[in-house]
Parts: C-alpha cells; structure tokens; sequence
C-alpha cells in the first residue's frame, strides 16, 4: 500500500535540536491563520459600507477562507511528507501574507473574495506543517508534550481573542485604515516569521519518493467543498435544494476518495492510519470540540451584540474572562495531563459543559436588561475547559503516527477541526434561529445542545487508549 522506505531525511542542520525559536516562528503562523478565520467578523458591517457589498458578497468573505481552508489541508499535509513540511510551511506563510496585504488593499468585494479564498489556500497549505513538524522534530517526551501544549494554547487565544483584537484595531482606526487594519497587521508579522524560516526550524519529509496521489486529491477536496459551501451557506439561504444536492454528492465523492485510498498504490492517506485507535477516535474527538468552540464563539458574539446592545469593542472586552480561564488552564494543561493522561481532555471537556450550564441559566435569568457582568464567571469556567482539551488533545491523537505519515495525519486532523467548525456553526444557527422569545432565549437554547456536545466529547474520550 506504501511505497518502498528509505532512510528518513534528517532535520536541517541549522536546526538539528530543535529549540523555542523554532516553535515560536511555528506558533506564529497557527496564532495569525486562525486569528484571520474569526477576526473577520467584527469587520463585516464596516467593510459591506465601504465596498457597497451585498448580503452574499459578505457571507462569501467569510465563507471563502473557510471552505479553501478545510479543502486543502489533507491535499497539503501529503506535500510536506513528500517535498518537506519546512518547504511547505514557507510556501504557506508566503502565501497568507501576500494575500493579506491583497485583502488590506481590495477595492471592491469581488477582490476581496479571491483574496480571502487565497489566504485560505495559504493557511491551508502552512497549517497541517506545524503539527507534522512538531511530531517529527521534537522526539524526547516531555519536549513534545509541551510543544503540542503550546500549539492548543496558540490555536486557542486565536480563536478566543480574535473578536477583542478586531475590535480594537478597528476602534484605534490606525493611519485611517478603518478595517483594513485587520489584514495589514498579518504582513509584518508574516514576513518576519518567514524570515527566521531558514534559520530556525528544521526540515523533515517522508521516507522513499513516492508521489502526490493527484486522484485522491481532487476526490477529497472536491468532497469537502461539497460539505463545508451548503453548511456554511445553508441556513442563510433556507437550506435550498442545491445544499442537500451538494451535501449527497459529498457521501459518493467521499465515499470514493475512501475506497481509492485503500487500492492506490501511494495513498493520499494510508489506510495504516486508522489501525491505532487513538487517530480515528481522537479524530472524531476533535471535530465534536471545534464543532462546540465555533458554535459558541458565534451565538456569544450574537448575544452580546444583538441580544445586549454592545459594540464590537464592547462584546470583545467581554471574552476577556474567558481568555483568563483559557490561559490559565491551558498553563497547566501539561502537568495536568501527565498526572491524568486522556481524562484531562473529559475533565475539561466536562468543565466546559458546567460552564455553558452556568452561562445558560445566568442569561436566562438575566434576560434583556440584567446587568451583562453576571456571565463572567461562566465564561471563565467555560475558557478553563476549553484550555484543558485544545492543548494536550493534538499529541494525544498523533501518539501513535509514524513519521512518515505525519503531514497526512496533521491534514486529517485539521481537517476533522475545520469541518467541526463549520458543522457545529450550521446545528446551532438551526437551534438559534429556530427558539422565539428574543435573543437571551435563543442563547440558552443554544448552549444547551452544546452542553449535551461536551458531555459526548468526554465520553468519547474513554475510547482513546491509555498512554503508553
């Protein structure tokens, strides 16, 4: 099913031992592509004024970078196995700067679409690098533990802080650049990561030379477009007849991607990966979470803003709590799961349902005039789950990869996490828009069925194998 090995590349050797540096460049790349995948939100309404965009236009802006993401990174992850995930990683990064600075500089919403779905392309080629490379490079145990640490925790305060920075940025009205600010600050900060590229982080591929499975690829992008567009575009739209057309032409591409794979003589993604039980079960694991955390990030910023009355500044301070509990939890993530090994994902999976609990019966309680201060403490109960599943949860899903399908098994997981995403975004608008009785009631619906998400996360967890 594989191709014939040969001796692994070994690490460059500028960086033959791996040290922060490396994983600093690393982080920031994962920090400003998933910053750049909820930061756009904030900028709607002053981008659809200044560009005269339509409902659709806009619901594209956000969409593109999406559906480009989710459908080029199992494709990616493979080209870093075969070409080397340092090369990869550059060619990503230099890719999602350029295309922000295109965002920062479009003149009309056509532009900033194919801008936006080019950042996409570039998150999706940089992203499944960082966990392939992690997984390769740092080799003794505690050193990987806290590099995968520090990956949840980057991941995490991209998506917790997204909306609070947008805010910011574009109450500040630097230089007078209004929203744009929200995609030039990606340009300096990506160019000078690309710069250290060379210097510190290592390069790794794949035994042998076996080739891109191009047939698998265009099956499973193909098939996650067909997946992520009518989940994205829905609700919105009435879930008209395309999105359930699109949504079955997804089962058949899919379902040939999967058997191709188990007849090609290189695999996109070796079947071999689904023989260690912690990959599939961590990968379900892992796309319930993200549909949880996108779903939550959404009907917040809907409470806050429409349900409260709040500015985007307004409703960003508000996350605030919830960073403190996502700092501080995922501070203490790695010693936590070395004393309690997979049941600190179920713990903090269970925490982030007591939270939502809290959250649920506070706002209900609160109503449209209660003072708004009330739901911090759940959001900080909810943010200290959040940190206890996003960052010990990747090195217990790629525990028992191998090497030479790290890339492959990186694009998966991610994957498994944008898909969740959008999935979890479509269940709770059906649930949002579906409750009357104004805002506050919809919130509580909402958090509700994440909730009952939560506890089957933590379930699920007592699937993953013990650790070794």
């Amino acid at each position: 099913m594989t191709a014939v090995s040969a001796p692994e590349s070994a690490p460059a050797r500028v960086a033959a031992v791996p040290g922060w540096g490396t994983l600093l460049v690393l982080l920031t790349g994962v920090f400003i592509t998933t910053l750049d995948f909820f930061i756009v939100n904030v900028a709607i309404p002053a981008t659809q004024r200044d560009l005269h965009a339509t409902p659709s236009q806009i619901q594209f802006v956000v969409a593109g970078f999406g559906v480009a993401l989710a459908a080029g990174l199992i494709t990616a992850g493979r080209l870093g196995d075969l070409y080397g995930r340092r090369r990869m990683f550059a060619v990503g990064l230099a890719a999602f700067t350029l295309a922000s600075a295109a965002c920062a500089e479009a003149s009309s919403a056509g532009m900033l679409i194919a801008a936006r779905v080019a950042q996409g392309v570039g998150a999706a080629i940089l992203m499944p690098q960082v966990l392939g490379i992690i997984n390769t490079v740092y080799t003794a145990p505690a050193a990987r533990a806290k590099a995968f640490n520090a990956y949840g925790v980057a991941m995490g305060f991209g998506g917790v802080f997204g909306q609070l920075i947008g805010g910011v940025l574009i109450k500040a009205d630097v230089l007078g650049m209004g929203w744009r600010a929200i995609f030039w600050i990606n340009v300096p900060v990506g160019a000078a990561a690309l710069a250290l590229v060379p210097r510190l982080v290592p390069e790794s591929r794949a035994k042998g030379a076996a080739r891109l499975d191009l047939a698998g690829a265009v099956l499973a992008s193909l098939g996650l477009v067909a997946i992520v567009i009518p989940l994205v575009q829905g609700r919105e739209q009435g879930w008209p007849m395309w999105t359930w057309e699109c949504l079955g032409a997804a089962v058949v591409l899919l379902a040939a991607f999967a058997l191709h794979q188990r007849r090609a003589a290189t695999p996109l993604v070796s079947p071999t990966l689904f023989r260690h039980r912690s990959f599939p079960v961590g990968a379900a694991v892992s796309m319930i979470h993200s549909m949880t955390m996108g779903a939550f990030f959404l009907i917040l910023a809907l409470y806050l803003q429409l349900g409260r009355g709040l500015s985007p500044l307004e409703s960003g301070l508000i996350f605030l709590p919830l960073g403190l509990g996502y700092f501080v939890s995922s501070a203490r993530a790695a010693a936590v799961a070395e004393r309690l090994g997979r049941q600190a994902v179920a713990v903090g999976a269970l925490a982030m349902a007591v939270g939502y609990g809290v959250l649920a019966i506070t706002s209900a309680d609160l109503g449209q005039d209660g003072a708004v201060g009330w739901i911090i403490p759940g959001l900080v109960v909810a943010g200290a789950g959040m940190g206890l599943v996003m960052a010990p949860l990747p090195a217990l899903v790629l525990s028992g990869v191998d090497a030479e399908h790290a890339g492959a098994a990186s694009g998966v997981l991610s994957t498994a996490q944008q898909a969740g995403g959008a999935i979890g975004v479509a269940l709770v608008g059906v649930v949002f828009y579906g409750v009357h009785g104004g805002v506050p009631h919809a919130f509580t619906a909402g958090l509700v069925f994440l909730l009952v998400l939560d506890v089957l996360v933590a379930a699920l967890v007592q699937a993953l194998p013990k650790a070794r």
